[in-house]
């Protein structure tokens, strides 16, 4: 082999040398490039999401709240042939089978017949769960203490005003009913303290001194 073509040999090797080495930084130059891209669209894709997320949260947050302020409570007070008599809250809107329910619900001598559980409570009123000895015609007391039903009349309310609660009555006010004096009037009272408030009317026929004749007597002027 004679110099010349030594020589471009030598030549030739060093062209594919330098074409391979620029080769190489080109493909390396271009990965790194895509590699810059794809960390900044992921960033951009996941500051995008915190956002998003951030925004969904204040929202529910905001809706949440918006619940928690729209429901409002009611007292009522349930007495009767329930298994926790007292005073209950409940959301405004319930009915008096919600605060059935609530009060532990009835008892086996609840006569739940006689009253509408579907009737809609307002805060303050007084519910009465009769038992099955009771012949009822109101079970709902409202603010003024007056009994009340969504049937009532102006009259059966006036004629309502008039009669005397046993339950809350003082001695003065039950001395006004025909044929009880001062001594009934606090036997009365003693009772409903040693045994709780009359379930009904028929009742007061437990009380001393109070017999058929009497009670038939007063059994008009009396509500519980």
């Amino acid at each position: 082999m004679n110099l010349e073509n030594k020589k471009k040999i030598i030549i030739s090797v060093i062209l594919i040398i330098i074409l391979i080495t620029a080769f190489l930084i080109y493909i390396f130059i271009t990965n790194e490039e895509y590699s810059s891209m794809d960390l900044e669209a992921t960033v951009v894709e996941k500051s995008e999401n915190i956002v998003e997320s951030e925004g969904k949260n204040t929202s529910e947050n905001v809706n949440n709240n918006q619940v928690t302020e729209d429901k409002e409570e009611i007292a009522v007070h349930i007495t009767g042939e329930v298994k926790k008599q007292g005073i209950i809250y409940l959301e405004k809107g319930s009915r008096v089978a919600d605060a059935i329910k609530k009060a532990g619900g009835e008892t086996k001598d609840a006569d739940l017949s006689q009253i509408n559980l579907a009737y809609i409570l307002q805060d303050g009123q007084k519910i009465y769960v009769p038992n099955k000895n009771d012949k009822i015609s109101q079970y709902i007391t409202e603010k003024s203490g007056n009994n009340d039903t969504e049937e009532n009349t102006t009259s059966n309310s006036n004629k309502e005003d008039k009669k005397v609660n046993i339950n809350t009555a003082n001695q003065s006010e039950l001395d006004q009913l025909p044929g009880i004096g001062p001594s009934i009037a606090q036997k009365i009272i003693e009772y409903r303290e040693e045994n709780g408030n009359f379930k009904n009317i028929q009742e007061l026929q437990n009380v001393k001194g109070i017999g058929n004749a009497k009670y038939e007597e007063i059994k008009d002027n009396v509500t519980v």
